[in-house]
């Protein structure tokens, strides 16, 4: 049987191919970086993947951990004692009570708006009130938005800063009466 075309050329040297950078770049795809900061510290190379995870009760397999209930059978005494032999002892349980501690604190709210989109909306209910179709013929509409893109960012704007805008509107009526 004849050999493959290219198979009886000698090797030569790669001299285009940086030799630090596949290095560096196959040592990070045999160990990638572990987001949690507590799995990360509770990690021991030493074992593998499974025997970690069931170091820190983790599960390895999402599927097996819960597995979807079939059909009921009626059970027997070998199947229970069966799955006391399948129990693993958790050797770091600290893992996952500081996990389960982070997971419980609340969720701070991040939601901001932009500075220009705040001064974009403020400006528009300064001059023209409620009125979007004159809002979408402003000039400073420079995103040509239509009336009903205005009015939901004025909208989002008082979700997201309701006492902000009740002292805006105040001060507009404010000023109105003042110059009557």
């Amino acid at each position: 049987m004849p050999k493959a075309k290219g198979k009886s050329r000698r090797q030569k040297f790669a001299y285009n191919l940086n030799r630090k950078r596949l290095y560096r770049s196959a040592r990070r795809r045999a160990a990638p970086r572990i987001e949690c900061s507590h799995v990360r510290h509770a990690w021991d190379p030493a074992k593998s993947v499974a025997q970690n995870l069931a170091d820190m009760g983790l599960a390895e397999d999402p599927n097996k951990a819960v597995p979807i209930p079939r059909e009921k059978l009626p059970e027997t005494e070998m199947e229970i004692s069966g799955q006391d032999k399948g129990k693993k002892m958790v050797r770091k349980p600290y893992v996952l009570n500081e996990m389960e501690y982070e997971a419980s604190l609340p969720e701070k709210k991040s939601n901001t708006l932009s500075r220009d989109l705040i001064d974009y909306v403020r400006y528009m209910i300064q001059n023209h009130g409620e009125n979007y179709k004159e809002m979408a013929r402003d000039e400073k509409n420079y995103y040509q938005d239509t009336p009903k893109q205005i009015k939901r960012k004025i909208n989002v704007y008082k979700n997201f800063y309701p006492e902000e805008y009740k002292v805006f509107v105040a001060s507009l009526k404010q000023e109105k009466m003042d110059v009557q």
